[in-house]
């Protein structure tokens, strides 16, 4: 599993961020017992792990159960968060992948190449 240590430095300061109120939210992708991968966002992954685990996670995951995180990237707010999830959501599976194995040269191929 990846695990991003350092939110994005490049963007700009969300509101709470502003005034100090900023906590960390967490993107994660988890890999279901199809084969199904599924992303959301959460302040804390492995109590959202266990819920999706129980059943009282989402719908989607609470039928493909069990579920394991493959990945995780921290943001400094959840704005930021659920934008990276939604940007995520639109990728392609193998692109999904290869931000999962952390390849940047084929995330970076995948983005030129989106009919692949």
């Amino acid at each position: 599993m990846v695990n991003r240590q350092n939110p994005t430095k490049d963007r700009k300061k969300c509101q709470n961020h502003r005034r100090g109120e900023c906590r960390t939210y967490f993107v994660y992708i988890l890999e279901c017992s199809d084969g199904s991968l599924y992303i959301g966002s959460t302040r804390n992954v492995e109590n959202r792990i266990k819920a999706h685990n129980s059943g009282k996670g989402a719908v989607f995951t609470s039928q493909r159960r069990p579920v394991r995180l493959v990945y995780k990237e921290p943001f400094p707010c959840l704005e930021f968060a659920v934008k990276r999830e939604r940007q995520i959501k639109k990728w392609s599976r193998g692109k999904k992948e290869a931000l999962i194995r952390g390849d940047l040269k084929a995330l970076k191929n995948l983005s030129k190449h989106r009919n692949r």
